[in-house]
């Protein structure tokens, strides 16, 4: 898996959202308000496993 490409397809996400990607983590399945929602609209497109996500509130930067 790639960081910049899951990073691109997480960018896409609306924000504040239960995201599902694919196994690759480079398409985004389904959104979702909640963690339920995100997973049944993705076993609804064929895709049994996928990696969710919970989108930030707002992107920011962070320094370490």
């Amino acid at each position: 898996m790639s960081v910049d490409l899951r990073f691109e397809a997480l960018k896409e996400a609306p924000l504040d959202s239960w995201v599902a990607l694919s196994e690759d983590q480079t398409k985004i399945i389904a959104v979702g308000s909640t963690y339920d929602e995100a997973v049944t609209k993705s076993e609804k497109a064929g895709v049994s496993d996928p990696v969710l996500v919970k989108t930030p509130k707002a992107w920011r930067s962070i320094a370490v």
